[in-house]
């Protein structure tokens, strides 16, 4: 459910604008989305974990937040992002 530093660091390496950037809406996204779908596999083997379901609702909230953010600010970053995580919109 929690990410790895190692795991952390490569999804870091992968969407950073720069070599000290942690908090861009880019990296900020990609964590997210790795924290959903790790939480995924939570919910396969436990259906009535409500309070983790709840925490899963508050994370898929911050990064729509995020995107919406995102795409009014920078539509081209927000296109290429959703591309390389292979979101639906």
């Amino acid at each position: 459910m929690t990410l790895t530093t190692e795991k952390k660091g490569g999804i870091l390496a992968q969407y950073r604008r720069g070599p000290a950037d942690t908090g861009s809406p880019e990296v900020q996204v990609a964590l997210l989305s790795e924290r959903i779908n790790g939480l995924g596999e939570h919910f396969t083997a436990h259906k009535r974990d409500h309070s983790s379901r709840r925490g899963l609702v508050k994370m898929v909230n911050q990064r729509r937040k995020l995107l919406d953010y995102l795409r009014a600010v920078q539509p081209d970053k927000y296109q290429e992002l959703v591309e390389r995580l292979g979101l639906r919109r």
